[in-house]
């Protein structure tokens, strides 16, 4: 099996996080969506990261998709994503508010690295950290201090989104120290375990 993507990637390391919690062996591409476009385009013709190998050469893309794949053939009964019903339900919220989150995030970095300077717009830029930000708030509130994960007393795939959702919001500048403190230590306590340093870009 085969990752094609870089962990700078939110997307990318939500999927090599899910791999190594279901302990699938696997070989990780470094290639990027932008440095490496039409490598890229060989796996997933949008050129996007992250895209999956399988072992018989079929490509998955998406990280929605992939995830969705690893829960049904590793997953089972300990899946990441809960097969049905109101959990279900619970975890696709959050995964939903954090992915978007690090959609906004992005789309915000892309707008300041990627523009000369007389064309950004910078009302864009401070409504897309706004919805970073509210969608980081709202996680938040929901964080029992203490407590070890976001949800059910054990690790979830909402704990994977809050995750890469609340690293990607301190690299663009969002102080998650002091505006969502739950999140900022739950994704402290994940960094420790090996699923997620191991995936450290």
């Amino acid at each position: 099996m085969q990752l094609i993507g870089v962990n700078r990637s939110p997307f990318t390391r939500r999927v090599a996080i899910t791999l190594r919690i279901y302990g699938i062996d696997f070989e990780q591409r470094s290639l990027s969506g932008f440095g490496d476009r039409e490598k890229v385009r060989i796996a997933n013709p949008l050129g996007r990261i992250p895209a999956l190998v399988l072992d018989d050469g079929e490509t998955l893309v998406d990280s929605g998709a992939i995830i969705d794949h690893l829960d049904e053939v590793y997953g089972r009964q300990r899946a990441l994503t809960p097969l049905a019903g109101s959990d279900r339900r619970a975890v696709l919220k959050v995964s939903a508010i954090m992915m978007g989150a690090c959609d906004k995030g992005l789309q915000a970095a892309y707008e300041r690295n990627h523009h000369p300077p007389e064309k950004l717009y910078q009302p864009w830029i401070d409504d897309c950290m706004a919805q970073v930000t509210n969608a980081l708030v709202a996680i938040d509130k929901m964080i029992q201090p203490g407590t070890s994960y976001l949800l059910f007393e054990r690790i979830t795939q909402a704990d994977v989104a809050a995750f890469v959702g609340e690293w990607l919001a301190r690299g663009i500048g969002i102080d998650t120290e002091t505006r969502t403190p739950q999140l900022h230590n739950l994704a402290k306590r994940l960094a420790e375990t090996p699923p997620f340093a191991l995936t450290e870009p």
